[in-house]
């Protein structure tokens, strides 16, 4: 799952599926973003979501928001784009961002156990180690606090990408 942070009117198109076309219409979509923008958090999002949550799809707001919540734009447009992208709102981003903000890795790290975690079908969890934790997704939890919050400081929406293999 990559994130990429845009302004909430693109070319001057406030309509986020119109923008998702206009940003993701293109297989080079990646490096026509500016790096700072973009955040890549590769197969680790579930996982990620999952310490936020307890849950490895659902959550309240605005926990939920940070990785699985926003609105799906491409139900019927992912055959066109190659995938799927989600559309965080900037009314929504903020407090996301607060809550990752407050929330140290240290608080939500307790709920690492990749043996729950694989039998509540997260994806990849069976090949999550005791280092893994540390190594892999307290790093990724950081670089989405750090994302988020940049995000909300310029009034901006997130959308989620990820790609159909």
């Amino acid at each position: 799952m990559s994130y990429l942070r845009v302004p909430p009117t693109m070319e001057g198109e406030p309509d986020p599926g119109r923008i998702a076309r206009l940003v993701f219409g293109t297989p080079d979509w990646r490096r026509r973003q500016p790096a700072e923008q973009l955040l890549d958090l590769g197969g680790h999002w579930q996982a990620l979501h999952y310490l936020i949550t307890g849950d490895p799809w659902d959550g309240r707001q605005p926990e939920a928001d940070v990785v699985c919540g926003g609105r799906l734009l491409t139900e019927d447009g992912a055959a066109e784009l190659g995938l799927d992208v989600i559309f965080l709102a900037p009314d929504r981003v903020r407090p996301a961002a607060d809550h990752l903000a407050g929330t140290p890795f240290d608080q939500i790290a307790a709920r690492y156990d990749p043996a729950a975690m694989a039998a509540a079908e997260v994806q990849d969890a069976a090949g999550l180690d005791g280092k893994s934790r540390d190594r892999v997704l307290r790093p990724a939890y950081e670089r989405l606090t750090e994302f988020f919050a940049k995000a909300a400081a310029d009034r901006q929406a997130v959308f989620k990408v990820m790609t159909h293999s």
